[in-house]
């Protein structure tokens, strides 16, 4: 039974089990038993999981009994019975009974394991936890909760005292201690015990650890467990790409302390009069003067002091005041780049991005704008690398876990499977005849429908379990016959049959669609201030709705009987609604009964005629169905963590607020409740804790407040963006066509219905006014010949009798009503043909270059001429090709426009025979080749960017820098000239209807537009405003640059076909937005005293007309916050700024602070409104998310696929070098260095490139990094010496090692880039510490020679140097890297165009909120530097919100702008919501795709590296690890280093320890002495890698054939054996000995025992024993073979 590996039934555990179990201990420890090696556990039968259906039922007598354990492998290598309980829930516990373990038929055990297997114990626990979590949560809690705290407390002893009993202290896996979940309960329970009956209990953090109770809710919960374990092998996972994140997040933290070191000190200090010609000079590093805080430059409003810099694109100080480097860092000395600690800390948050636009504005003032570089690099580029790092990796983990789950589901027994599939036929069958009955009860046929379905026993019989199904009694079907089917007189049923017509007609779907729309729009109508009629209105048109939708339901019930109706789950929904809305009507008084449950209700009665929103919901509900655990782990850990900050920091922000403000008044976010404590965890994981971590640090020390928050960080986050990734991963199946109801069918045919009559009345006034010449085009003219002719191709009408056939077809539109253009309705239909139509034409998104074609016969025998009214001589003939071939055709285009130069002539138009047309063709001619020239398309290029680039020279300076304005003046009508010449020669070249036809020639007509109106505009003053149009002229790039083609192309590929899902986005925004405007419209009105710029509290002032009643020589501005929810539009902007994270803050504070309309707003009076935020972020902002990136993911595959699996974004050229770098996943390019025949050099070559010598260097790297590390500002001069004598020393050993290599490689040692590097660093290093030295002056600063030297770490980055992980994880990087950068440059263009647009309408804006000294759009790079900002979603609100000021109040329209003749300092709202709102989509529409390239590029690894092939790199190092292992060069290796041969060698060819078992079955020839053969060793890894066909064979032959002649004296040898039959002769040899002493052993016992023989069970056992060993024997022999 040991042995054993098939299932076995309940057997009970008794004192024969437990000797079984004690006699196989005692043999293991004699010898090494070898029939356990096969021994796997089963994940079915793993410990909280239920027993399977093929153990059958559970017999008396075994719940909550001890049993033998089902797995053989618990059963057998870890000697455990298992337990089971009512559920059938697994329990194991270990059989042995050591180290304090009760043996298992101990009464005392027995009892405590009966107690911990039953389900009411887990309840109580589960119970307690609950109460002593709420508990915690609760603050100033009255004394008797003590008392239930004690008692909690004591039910968590017994809990423990009950493990410890059942399970044992610690003897093996299931012991008490064995769990770490077991380790963590007792540790608390052991500290509450502490802190509650000891003096120790003022101690905080002890305190503090009680609230780890929390997590005990996971070991009660199985499916929390096993996601626990899921998100710990995704950290394992992580390893490599958390250990590269922290070497580039030290790397930037040591350049930022170099570069940025006390800069933030910078400050403009008022410097004394008296002393101002003797101190002007003394700048930055002053010491003689020690300022007061009054003496610092403050801007109006500024909480800090304004920053400033020496250099000239730093901040500069006001006329009085000078530079200084004095006082303390900015933000409570907490943003700094000092020490190594505040540097990590800031890009740290420059990597998470979190306001990282200040941290910007800081750097820049007291640094310079050049430093934006860094900050691009960071913030943009390495942020996106980790994002995608950490998401690819996520995503293969959750990959890998899908396939184990589905390879579980499809491993089980036989038996298991035979019952899952009896139950899966079953479950067909009912949801077959579900499917029917469905039909059945919308059938106008049969009035007796709901009759048969509730007589139909089939139904009754399918609907419940086999072990729940129960017959109903024979009154209660009379009851449901009597009062739910409603069959009474004839009137009765002649009103039945009609109200079954009206609610089945497809305009009644239609007109209920039209109802629910225009309610919404009512409902969206919604505004504050709304007079009195348009409320009437509004409120008429509710009553209306109301009573069409109570009809609505009134005419299903009487046409469907109630029980038919009730059937129905959407009845249900719509039955609910209309009682709801009955019930507003009668509650009218009740404020928000519409806004919680109505108005979501109307706007998902919506949804059910649209096929996405249904599907996109279906995937959503059983999502989140299979992601239960998953939620329920993330919202524990959300309250855990807002329960610990509260215990851990409540206490410090009551004692500590002043510290925080001056006035000591409490902040808004803190932990000193659960409330806000919860909000500030909520906030932190929506990315934004830098400044809540500011306050903490002030109040509770840093010690505590980071360690709290970057747990909070890095677990939250994981947890988020697993989630992420699964929903992503479940919403990239989502198809639109896959499936459309019934109400979108009849949609579709009350739209077909009414286009069909539309179009009869149209053609029949046509064709009434003119005679038909022929049959046929009567039989065209025809309307229903017309419907079908627009939803199918030319091939599918080429044939004039199949034509024609359309026209029966569909002579009645009542029999087939479904068939009528279904491809023509906006609802995707499943019949719809994926055919272009020809009504509709070709899409222009398909194909931009809209491509013409050249139709057959329908034979395809002859060719048909194409007549063209505008054809032209040059014209391209474009064949129809497909999406493969599309780059193809672009780099064929010459030869195609040669090749189709005679067959598109136009015939009918010049006469070939006469002279003009001769000349003419000439013309064309001479046009095309023009056109066509390579070099003309050079000058084009360059004209064009020439073009775009003076755009950026018009900023606000240009009227002071009068030549450069007239230059550009003269440059504009010559790009002009050029632009319209090159338009004509085009149009002579190809003719009006080819050129006009290309989309990227519309494109470059568009742009000669846009030049011609912007010189109109400069003639004349009141034209003026068309020269504002001129930034369209950069668009001309996109047309003349393949890459950008190709970029968008795909862009609008994968991204249109999300419309729909974009549209359901749109109406949950909508949803949400209608909802603010109930909310709060109108209530973010205050009163504000203009003398502090501060709102009046509301003691003073509590309403608008006492605002109004206070005068201070003028009345008090009662004003709105400028982002409010008056409208639904303003409604859409609130929720934008919200779902960027950018001012949500402020508009959070607004809404918690509102009391009504015209109510002065109170400090948090209405707290809980933080609900709808936390609502509208999870359902308006992720989950949308989810399904748009997933949707985008699916078409970005699709896409892929149709181009034979490459990448979308790169170009026919790109792709060549995209197969180049495929190359870098396994090889290095660098051809080995060949070693010198000199001894001396020869040791020294051997010494460099040691492995050894390699990691002394990376050491030596580390270290100097390490020196930087302990640097500060401002630090001893004994520090400074010291700093420097280690920096001298670092510059010897570089210089040591660059000696070194330079003589053992010679001149070889520059053909590598990274020597090449690596002598650089040398020189400048000696340089920079010896040039003070000898003339006593700094030419290059201290920091700087440290950063030259750091820039050496990027070794350990190296390929084969440093760890192999960094490797493989930069791998993708480099493999997207083309792609990467066509996005890229789109990006660039993108905001290049908006930089000069910005400059155009925002170069004079108020200077203010979000524009400043450097950020602003008064010249290119300050518009550039904006725009990246909102690249990364950052900073924007505060951008628009200087835009909004427009009003008298905000700015002056007629103040005088010097240098320039444009007055004023206002913005234009509707102009900046437009400019940002539309750039926010499309960028963020280009970086999703960045990151898909990238993760895809990372998944895609996998199976490259499966699929590859060996490369000559590959034999390469081949032979350089066999020189080691073979330093004569016998060609011979001796086979007991054949397994060290083998783990040294590189992938593909590497085999891992151990790998005897491997060897020995490749069988290789061994030679006399054991020794095999160098090529023998080649050939059989070579097969194990590329496996066995012709093909290998070809090549194994091709590089034995190679070796031979590279190897002429190849040694001929005979082989006398080979590797499998030297493993058999062993294993033989070893068989004949157990053999052999097991016989002798048999005889000693047969001669000495005379005891009588055990009992026929035991004798069964031991020869069931003898048997199986004899197979497992047999079966090692095989393994080891």
């Amino acid at each position: 039974m040991l042995t054993s590996p098939e299932p076995k039934g309940l057997v009970p555990f008794t004192t024969e089990s437990l000797e079984l179990i004690e006699n196989h201990i005692a043999k293991k420890c004699n010898e090494d038993p070898e029939e356990e090696e096969g021994l796997k556990p089963s994940r079915n039968l793993e410990a909280g999981k239920r027993l399977p259906i093929p153990y059958g039922t559970l017999p008396r007598g075994t719940v909550s009994e001890p049993l033998e354990d089902v797995d053989p492998y618990y059963y057998v290598k870890r000697n455990t019975f298992m337990v089971l309980n009512r559920s059938r829930v697994i329990f194991r516990f270990n059989a042995v009974s050591i180290f304090c373990t009760l043996s298992p038929l101990n009464s005392l055990r027995r009892a405590a394991i009966k107690a911990l297997v039953h389900p009411l114990f887990r309840l109580l626990i589960l119970i307690s936890v609950l109460t002593d979590s709420i508990l915690m949560c609760m603050s100033n809690l009255p004394e008797w909760i003590l008392a239930i705290e004690n008692t909690l407390l004591g039910i968590y002893a017994f809990e423990i005292l009950v493990k410890v009993i059942a399970r044992g202290i610690w003897a093996g896996s299931f012991s008490f201690l064995g769990d770490l979940w077991n380790w963590l309960d007792f540790s608390v329970t052991l500290f509450e015990l502490i802190t509650r009956f000891s003096p120790l209990s003022s101690f905080l953090m002890l305190k503090t650890i009680r609230t780890f109770r929390i997590l005990k809710i996971i070991p009660l919960n199985h499916g929390l467990q096993s996601i626990v374990m899921t998100l710990a092998q995704c950290l394992k996972k992580l390893f490599g790409a958390i250990a590269l994140a922290l070497f580039f997040l030290a790397v930037f933290s040591l350049l930022g302390m170099g570069l940025f070191m006390g800069n933030l000190k910078h400050k403009c200090l008022r410097w004394p009069e008296e002393n101002e010609n003797e101190t002007l000079h003394n700048r930055t590093g002053s010491l003689n003067y020690s300022p007061e805080r009054i003496n610092f430059y403050y801007m109006e409003g500024a909480k800090y002091a304004l920053l400033c810099g020496n250099r000239t694109d730093a901040g500069q100080c006001p006329e009085g005041y000078v530079c200084v480097k004095e006082g303390t860092n900015p933000d409570n000395g907490f943003t700094s780049f000092d020490n190594f600690g505040w540097s990590l800390l800031a890009m740290f948050r420059l990597m998470t991005q979190d306001y990282p636009e200040l941290l910007y504005h800081q750097i820049l003032y007291a640094s310079g704008k050049v430093y934006m570089i860094f900050f691009v690099m960071i913030s943009f580029w390495f942020a996106f690398y980790l994002t995608s790092l950490f998401l690819g990796i996520l995503t293969m983990t959750y990959e890998k876990e899908k396939q184990r789950a589905c390879e579980e589901s499809g491993g089980l027994d036989p038996k298991c499977q035979q019952t899952v599939k009896e139950l899966d036929e079953e479950n067909d069958a009912a949801e077959m005849e579900t499917t029917q009955i469905e039909m059945k009860k919308r059938s106008p046929t049969s009035i007796n429908t709901t009759l048969d379905i509730l007589e139909d026993t089939t139904l009754g019989h399918r609907e419940e379990p086999e072990t729940s199904r129960k017959k109903c009694p024979i009154c209660w079907h009379k009851f449901i016959k009597t009062c739910f089917i409603w069959k009474c007189s004839p009137c009765w049923v002649k009103l039945n049959e009609f109200a079954d017509r009206v609610i089945t007609h497809p305009l009644a779907d239609l007109f209920l669609v039209i109802c629910i729309v225009l309610n919404i729009c009512f409902l969206a109508l919604e505004h504050f201030p709304m007079s009195e009629e348009l409320r009437s209105l509004l409120h008429v048109g509710n009553l209306v709705f109301i009573g069409i939708y109570t009809i609505e339901m009134i005419l299903k019930i009487i046409a469907m009987h109630p029980y038919g109706y009730f059937q129905i789950s959407w009845n249900i929904f719509d039955s609910i609604l209309v009682v709801l809305e009955l019930t507003e009507i009668l509650l009218a008084d009740v404020e928000g009964l519409a806004v919680l449950i109505t108005v979501p209700l109307i706007f998902i009665k919506l949804g059910k005629y649209g096929p996405p929103f249904k599907s996109l919901m279906r995937i959503l509900g059983s999502s989140l169905m299979a992601l239960k655990d998953l939620v329920l782990l993330l919202c524990i850990f959300v309250y855990f963590s807002a329960v610990f900050g509260m215990k851990l920091f409540g206490r410090s922000y009551k004692d500590c607020v002043c510290h925080i403000k001056e006035d000591c008044q409490p902040q808004r976010w803190h932990m000193s409740d659960f409330l806000h404590a919860y909000m500030t965890v909520f906030r932190i994981l929506c990315g934004e804790w830098i400044e809540t971590l500011w306050e903490c640090m002030e109040v509770a020390g840093q010690a505590w407040c980071i360690p709290f928050y970057m747990m909070v960080i890095l677990i939250g986050n994981l947890l988020i963006l697993y989630l992420f990734v699964t929903l992503v991963s479940s919403f990239s199946y989502y198809d639109a066509t896959s499936e459309v109801n019934k109400e979108a069918k009849n949609l579709q045919l009350a739209m077909a219905r009414i286009k069909s009559g539309i179009n009869s009345m149209l053609l029949k006034l046509m064709c009434t006014e003119r005679s038909v010449p022929t049959e046929a085009t009567d039989q065209i003219c025809d309307p229903s010949v017309k419907e079908n002719i627009s939803g199918h191709t030319l091939s599918e009408l080429s044939n004039t009798q199949t034509f024609l056939r359309y026209k029966d077809q569909s002579s009645s539109t009542e029999k087939t009503p479904v068939t009528e253009s279904e491809s023509q309705s906006l609802i995707a239909s499943p019949s719809a043909s994926e055919t272009v139509p020809i009504a509709s034409g070709e899409s222009d998104i398909e194909n931009l270059d809209n491509k013409e074609t050249r139709s057959k016969s329908g034979n395809g025998g002859s060719k048909e001429k194409m007549k063209q009214s505008s054809s032209s001589e040059c014209s391209t003939v474009d064949i129809a090709i497909s999406e493969e071939e599309e780059m193809v055709y672009e780099h064929e285009k010459s030869k195609l426009h040669k090749n189709g130069y005679e067959r598109k002539s136009s015939t009918g138009q010049i006469s070939r025979e006469s002279r003009n047309g001769k000349i003419w063709k000439n013309i064309r001619k001479t046009c095309c080749k023009i056109v066509e020239n390579s070099w003309f398309e050079c000058f084009i290029g360059l004209v064009t960017l020439l073009c775009t680039g003076t755009l950026a020279l018009e900023d606000i300076y240009i009227d002071q820098r009068k030549t450069t304005k007239i230059l550009l003046e003269y440059a504009d009508m010559i790009f002009a000239y050029i632009f319209i010449l090159e338009m004509l020669l085009k149009w002579v070249a190809y003719g009006f209807k080819a050129f006009f036809s290309n989309n990227w020639y519309k494109l470059d007509f568009m742009v000669v537009i846009v030049f011609c109106l912007s010189l109109i505009g400069k003639t004349r003053e009141d034209l003026n405003p068309l020269t504002s149009i001129k930034f369209l002229r950069a668009l001309r790039v996109l047309s003349q640059f393949e890459r950008m083609k190709v970029v968008l192309r795909a862009l609008i590929k994968t991204t249109l076909p999300t419309v729909s899902v974009f549209l359901v986005c749109l109406m949950i925004w909508l949803l949400f937005s209608v909802i603010g405007v109930q909310l709060f419209a109108g209530k973010f009105y205050e009163c504000i005293d203009p003398t502090k710029g501060e709102r009046f509290p509301v003691f003073e002032v509590m309403n608008k007309s006492q605002c109004e009643k206070l005068l201070f020589n003028e009345s008090m501005p009662w004003e709105n916050a400028k982002l409010n929810f008056d409208n639904v539009g303003n409604g859409f902007l609130s929720l934008l700024q919200v779902a960027t994270f950018n001012g949500w803050i402020s508009i959070m504070n607004s809404a918690i602070d509102s009391v009504g309309v015209n109510m002065q707003p109170s400090f948090e009076y209405n707290l809980y409104m933080y609900s709808y935020f936390i609502i509208f972020v999870i359902f308006g902002l992720f989950l949308p998310l989810c399904m748009l990136i997933g949707v985008i993911i699916r078409n970005f595959n699709k896409q892929k696929i149709k181009q034979g699996g490459s990448n979308i974004f790169i170009t026919v050229k790109q792709k060549k070098q995209y197969r180049a770098l495929k190359k870098l996943l396994y090889a290095d390019v660098q051809k080995p260095t060949p070693r010198p025949r000199n001894k001396f050099q020869g040791f020294l070559f051997d010494l460099v490139t040691h492995r050894v010598f390699n990691v002394i260097i990376i050491l030596l790297i580390c270290f100097q990094a390490t020196t930087i590390m302990i640097q500060k500002d401002e630090q001893s001069p004994q520090m400074e010496t010291a700093i420097f004598w280690m920096n001298s020393i670092f510059v010897m050993l570089f210089t040591l090692e660059c000696i070194l290599k330079l003589t053992a490689f010679r001149c070889h040692y520059f053909t590598s880039a990274w020597n090449v590097h690596d002598f650089m660093v040398v020189i400048f290093s000696i340089t920079g510490l010896l040039l003070p030295l000898t003339i006593g002056q700094y030419f290059v600063p201290p920091s700087l020679v440290q950063l030259i030297l750091l820039s050496r770490v990027i070794h350990i980055l190296r390929p084969g140097k440093g760890p192999k992980v960094f490797h493989d994880l930069m791998l993708p990087l480099i493999l997207a890297l083309p792609a990467l950068l066509n996005i890229s440059l789109l990006i660039f263009l993108v905001m290049f165009i908006y930089a000069i647009f910005g400059m155009y309408n925002f170069a004079y804006v108020k200077k203010e909120a979000g524009i400043n000294d450097v950020s602003n759009f008064e010249t290119f790079g300050s518009s550039m530097l904006c725009l990246f900002q909102v690249t990364t979603f950052s900073g924007w609100d505060g951008m628009l919100d200087a835009i909004f000021n427009s009003q008298w109040s905000d700015c002056d329209p007629d103040k005088i702008n010097p240098g320039t003749q444009v007055k004023g300092d206002c913005g234009s709202p509707s102009v900046g919501i437009s400019y940002f709102v539309s750039y926010i989509l499309i960028s963020w529409l280009i970086i999703v795709n960045m990151y898909i390239v990238l993760i895809m590029e990372f998944l895609s690894i996998p199976s490259q590296k499966k699929s590859r092939t060996l490369s000559e790199d590959d034999f390469r190092r081949f032979f350089r690890v066999w020189n080691r292992f073979d330093p004569d060069r016998t060609q011979y290796i001796d086979s007991s280093k054949l397994s060290d041969f083998a783990a040294a060698l590189d992938p593909p060819l590497f085999m891992a320890k151990p790998n005897k078992g491997q060897l020995v079955a490749m069988d290789l020839p061994m030679a006399a002495g054991d020794r095999i053969h160098c090529l023998d060793i080649l050939l059989a890894f070579t097969k194990r890698v590329m496996g066995k066909d012709e093909r290998v064979e070809k090549i194994l032959s091709e590089i034995e054939s190679g070796f031979m002649l590279a190897n002429p004296f190849k040694i001929t040898y005979e082989p006398i054996t080979t590797t499998l039959k030297r493993k058999q002769e062993a294993v033989s040899a070893t068989i004949i000995q157990r053999a052999y002493k097991s016989y002798r052993l048999r005889q000693n016992d047969k001669n000495v025992s005379d005891t009588p023989a055990i009992d026929d069970r035991r004798d069964d056992l031991t020869s069931k024993g003898a048997h199986s060993g004899k197979i497992e024997e047999k079966a090692s022999i095989q393994t080891q073979i």
